[in-house]
């Protein structure tokens, strides 16, 4: 919520299909909607939706998805468009209301690419507020359970402030990117988030490979680890919770470590406690036990990264193309990696193209990096 004396503007709550109905009705005709979605992966194993907020410039609206049901109304009105749709941080919202709705919204406008367009020190929403509407956010409700019924009147209100203030938010940067002749350039960021779509990780067991300090275990230590994620894992999923709040992998990656074999033994390891052995402590055995019996031809490897050939060429053709850009950044005012991230200049360095106009074909290059950088780029793989 905002901080200070004042309290909190008035929201509409929507957790009926018929109230969802009218609030698509009312808005339908608005030029400008700012939307922000509500999951729970921090409390929940699995990700949904919780809440959305919608606001105009005139109201603020949050819908409950889960007494709602189909929300088809909201998504006709975010896919018209006629319709600008501001987000802070889109990807992960577009990809989930993919997911979970098959909603695509249409002309949008992410007030994160703006500012990154900028040269904003911080892009973070509670920053840009700060900076941009003197609007301070209290951050207390950023990792709550959104799953929770019924939610407390305050974070409903924590809620409604991530879009009430996104319209006007946005007015200011855009009209920042048009001073600083950026606007084409944002512009065509936001078309390409149009196309996201959510794509699930392939199930293929092997998230325990991603644990941090997985690579330094041996073969049979990754094998106990499998094994421990997948009974862990179950688990998580048995009691919709997310998984480091059953154990940690810093837990499990102790017991493939430790390898205890009797209840006393994984009370003795950080992280495991005694309410959790009572409960689950024969399961966990097992599970240590089955990590035990894979056979020796059949212990999982850690994967090597694919070496690249040397290529003292090709390293000297990126090391002239980044400093071009650096140096490109620096009068601009930008990120390096936003103007041009590490896979463009190596997909350029490759092909080695000899026109601003055939750097432009290149899949990674956007049209404004060919219009910031193109003729200087050029230079450089010719030099």
């Amino acid at each position: 919520m905002v901080t200070g004396t004042r309290q909190p503007a008035p929201h509409r709550y929507v957790s009926t299909p018929r109230q969802l109905e009218t609030l698509a009705e009312r808005v339908a005709g608005e030029p400008l909607l700012a939307v922000d979605t509500e999951a729970a992966s921090f409390h929940r194993f699995i990700d949904r939706i919780y809440l959305i907020q919608l606001s105009t410039r005139r109201e603020t609206a949050i819908i409950d998805p889960l007494t709602v049901g189909d929300i088809t109304p909201l998504g006709a009105v975010l896919s018209d468009p006629a319709v600008e749709v501001v987000f802070h941080d889109a990807d992960y919202d577009l990809r989930i209301l993919d997911r979970d709705y098959g909603v695509r919204a249409r002309r949008l406008f992410d007030t994160r690419v703006a500012a990154q367009f900028l040269g904003e020190p911080a892009i973070g929403l509670a920053a840009l507020l700060e900076k941009h509407l003197a609007v301070k956010l209290d951050k207390k409700y950023q990792r709550a359970d959104w799953s929770r019924r019924p939610l407390p009147p305050e974070m409903l209100d924590y809620a409604a402030t991530d879009t009430r203030h996104l319209p006007a938010l946005r007015d200011k940067l855009r009209a920042a990117l048009e001073d600083k002749h950026r606007l084409r350039w944002a512009e065509e960021e936001f078309a390409r988030l149009e196309h996201l779509r959510w794509a699930p990780l392939q199930a293929n067991g092997d998230s325990y490979l991603r644990i941090k300090g997985a690579r330094l275990l041996s073969r049979r230590g990754l094998a106990l680890l499998r094994e421990l994620v997948h009974w862990r894992d179950a688990i998580a999923a048995e009691l919709d919770r997310a998984s480091f709040r059953v154990v940690g992998n810093e837990t499990l990656l102790a017991v493939a470590v430790a390898v205890p074999r009797t209840a006393e033994d994984l009370k003795g390891i950080a992280g495991i406690s005694g309410r959790l052995v009572e409960q689950r402590g024969d399961a966990f055995l097992a599970a240590i036990e089955r990590g035990l019996a894979v056979p020796e031809k059949d212990l999982p490897r850690f994967p090597r990264g694919e070496r690249r050939r040397p290529d003292a060429e090709f390293d000297v053709r990126v090391e002239r193309l980044k400093s071009v850009r650096n140096v490109a950044a620096e009068r601009l005012g930008l990120d390096p990696g936003v103007l041009c991230p590490k896979g463009t200049l190596e997909a350029l360095a490759r092909a080695r193209p000899q026109s601003a106009a055939a750097l432009g074909e290149i899949p990674e290059v956007r049209k404004w990096q060919v219009e910031a950088l193109g003729e200087d780029f050029v230079k450089a793989l010719a030099s």
